[in-house]
């Protein structure tokens, strides 16, 4: 039994160090995706026709620009999580993995493509197809097997293992020069031209698997698309929700578009091309659909938990759930509010991830192709589009259902158990912990210090990280941790994996984290 759980403690530890990963490059796409949106609708013609100064050249080409060049980064993924995992997977001198992760992405497209040249082995392009179908794709010029995103992620994962084993290497008299760095620049060498080699006969065989995963998905139907959601917010708790939505809005499984000899994967560069070019949305945009819940559902979470918080607690629970729930409505960061009961309630949190996948299952059910993330986007979005492509107003009169029903399972389930949500703890203790909270000096220095404290202090702390709104922690004894002290500092809560810590902040969390990194250099 005990082995059993080292072997699970190992999965889910390297689980965790793979999501975190991930995060580092969705960050910048998530704020590429906000930028994209303007060129989109600027460059749309629907909103040209109603505003009719925005066809002028100068601005069109501002929009034109800002589209193409957000787009070549939409669709060269793979070498931003080649680069990008690399970086935060590697324990120190990230820059230098970074690089390092940079030139093994070149030398795996040009092995992989040299190998299907020798061999005979490149497809011919259809003329209106392109290499659509073939199994094969241009990447950066380079004829190569189709891999998607997953050529990116993988390398990015094994720069980053080779990276920190190799890093630290010492040779003496000639071979000094191989060492440190430029060693596991060398090994990269050699692992980029095996998996380049290998991929050419290996991921076929993947490629059969990822088609036949596809069709059960898409022959699920709506109870397919209630699993997506449901699990993508049900494993908010444990950071790992990326693992579920990226491979479908960023890979194969989202689906693909073939334009030309060009073929656009996964939902996210799949919804911006169909809305760019102005044609019906395919049904990729599904997938899209965990925005439902972020934008609308917890208009219907934060209301439950001010109406059911006990009366001398509705004003201060009040000021604690606007700024998030406007958080989450306008950006879709949701973190905050979901770590303020996922603990306290997991029962309830269930209850939560049960609706949010019902809802996007609805969205098939209903036959709804609208943009659902970000209330001011998705609506601009939509209204551009037109209800014709996009069926928007069922999709708003599907957010109020979906905001009522969110309040009235909660209210029942909150006051049928008595759950201790936002709002019904003592006064008593709620004061306390402000109290505990003003403690802290306002300054970052005070944060720092306070948070380095409640890690165990600065020999206690291995490696600091963040994602969009938790602080990483990689301490070496997870006993030494104080949460009396962490909490000095205003938080959403304290997870624990281990010698995992992680900090709920919500949108401050990378000017916490840089100033966390200021302090320990001192």
């Amino acid at each position: 039994m005990k082995e059993e759980e080292k072997v699970k403690e190992k999965i889910m530890s390297a689980l965790e160090k793979f999501s975190k990963a991930m995060v580092q490059p969705l960050s910048y796409i998530s704020v590429a995706g906000m930028i994209l949106v303007v060129g989109v609708l600027v460059t749309n013609n629907a909103v040209v026709g109603l505003l009719p100064f925005l066809g002028w050249d100068p601005i069109q080409l501002v929009g034109n620009l800002l589209y193409q060049c957000i787009m070549v980064i939409i669709n060269n993924l793979g070498l931003v999580f080649a680069v990008g995992i690399g970086a935060a997977l590697a324990k120190k001198d990230k820059h230098q993995a970074a690089m390092v992760g940079l030139m093994a992405y070149f030398m795996f497209l040009v092995a992989n493509n040299t190998t299907l040249s020798t061999n005979g082995l490149l497809a011919e392009a259809n003329p209106m197809l392109g290499l659509y179908g073939t199994g094969q794709s241009t990447v950066l010029g380079f004829q190569v097997t189709d891999m998607g995103v997953f050529s990116g992620i993988i390398l990015g994962c094994l720069t980053g293992y080779v990276f920190n084993k190799t890093c630290d290497a010492s040779f003496k008299g000639y071979w000094s020069m191989y060492s440190g760095t430029r060693f596991s620049f060398t090994c990269m060498v050699g692992v980029s031209i095996l998996m380049g080699v290998a991929t050419c006969y290996v991921w076929p065989v993947v490629q059969h698997g990822i088609s036949a995963l596809t069709n059960v998905i898409a022959s699920s139907g709506a109870f397919g698309l209630f699993l997506y959601g449901m699990l993508e917010r049900l494993l908010i708790p444990t950071g790992l929700h990326h693992l579920v939505y990226a491979p479908f809005q960023f890979g194969d499984l989202g689906g693909t578009l073939a334009l030309g000899d060009k073929t656009i994967v996964g939902a996210y560069p799949i919804l911006l091309t169909e809305l760019q070019m102005g044609v019906p949305f395919s049904d990729s945009i599904y997938y899209m659909g965990t925005g439902l819940a972020k934008t609308f559902g917890y208009i219907g979470i934060c209301a439950a938990f001010y109406y059911t918080a006990k009366p001398e607690n509705k004003k201060t629970t009040k000021n604690i759930l606007i700024p998030l729930v406007l958080t989450a409505t306008l950006s879709g960061i949701t973190e905050p509010i979901d770590f303020m009961f996922a603990f306290i309630a997991p029962g309830l949190f269930l209850v939560h991830s049960i609706i949010a996948g019902t809802f996007v299952a609805l969205l098939k059910v209903f036959n709804i192709h609208s943009m659902t993330t970000g209330l001011i986007n998705s609506f601009l979005m939509n209204l551009s589009a037109g209800v014709e492509r996009t069926a928007w107003p069922k999709m708003y009169l599907l957010a109020l259902a979906e905001i009522v029903v969110y309040f009235v399972v909660f209210v029942f389930i909150i006051k049928k158990f008595n759950l201790k949500t936002p709002g019904r703890e003592d006064a008593v203790a709620v004061e306390e912990e402000n109290g505990s909270a003003k403690t802290v000096s306002t300054s970052n220095d005070g944060v720092a210090e306070a948070i380095i404290e409640g890690l165990g202090g600065r020999e206690n702390i291995e490696n600091v990280d963040n994602c969009f709104t938790r602080l990483r922690v990689k301490v070496k004894d997870a006993s030494l941790v104080n949460d009396t002290v962490i909490n000095k500092v205003k938080n959403s809560g304290i997870v624990k994996k281990n010698n995992d810590i992680q900090v709920i902040f919500g949108i401050e969390v990378p000017q916490i984290r840089k100033a966390v990194d200021a302090a320990l250099k001192k």
